[in-house]
C-alpha cells in the first residue's frame, strides 16, 4: 500500500530504471476528456511533464505511454514530445507492460510504472515501483509504492522525471 512519496525512494533505486511506462488519462491529464458535439476530443496536458520526457528520453531512459483507450490527442502529444512507444486501446496494461519490458531486455526492477485506475494495478505491482496520483482510485493506491505530490495533469510525472534526472552516476 501506497504509503510513501517518490522522493523517499532511496536515490540509488532510480539509477537502475531504464523504462519509464505510465497510463495517460488520470495520469498525463487530470483524467477529463472534453467532447464537443462534432466528436472531436480535447486533453490537457502539462508542459512541464512534456519537458520532463523530453529530458528522460534524452537521457537514454525509454517512455512508454499505454492507454485503454484510442485517442487522437494523445496520439499527437506522444508525437511532440517524440514518444515512439505509445499503445493505445489496451487495457492489460500488465500484458503490455511486460512485453516491452521483454523487448527491452529489462527486469521488472528496471521498470518504473504510474497508473491511478483498477486496470493499472496489476502494472504497478509487478514493476519495480508502481507510482500512483492523489485522488486514484483505491485499487491503484493499495497496489502502488507511493503516491506524487503533484496531481495528475500537473506536474506528477515531471516530479518522478526529475527524480530519474537526479540519479547518481553509475
Amino acid at each position: 500500500m501506497a504509503g510513501l512519496t517518490p522522493s523517499s525512494i532511496p536515490p540509488e533505486f532510480w539509477r537502475g530504471v531504464r523504462l519509464f511506462a505510465m497510463d495517460v488519462d488520470g495520469i498525463l491529464t487530470d483524467g477529463s476528456v472534453a467532447v464537443s458535439s462534432d466528436g472531436t476530443e480535447t486533453k490537457l496536458f502539462s508542459v512541464l511533464d512534456g519537458l520532463g520526457l523530453r529530458r528522460v528520453l534524452n537521457a537514454g531512459i525509454a517512455v512508454a505511454w499505454i492507454s485503454g483507450r484510442v485517442s487522437g490527442a494523445t496520439a499527437v502529444r506522444a508525437n511532440e514530445l517524440k514518444i515512439t512507444r505509445l499503445i493505445q486501446g489496451q487495457t492489460d496494461k500488465l500484458a503490455v507492460l511486460r512485453e516491452l519490458a521483454e523487448e527491452l531486455q529489462l527486469s521488472a526492477r528496471q521498470c518504473v510504472y504510474m497508473g491511478d485506475d483498477d486496470i493499472d494495478a496489476p502494472a504497478l505491482l509487478w514493476a519495480g515501483l508502481g507510482i500512483t496520483v492523489p485522488g486514484a482510485m483505491p485499487a491503484a493506491i493499495f497496489a502502488a509504492g507511493c503516491v506524487t505530490e503533484r496531481a495528475a495533469g500537473h506536474g506528477a510525472v515531471r516530479e518522478i522525471c526529475e527524480l530519474l534526472l537526479a540519479r547518481p552516476k553509475a
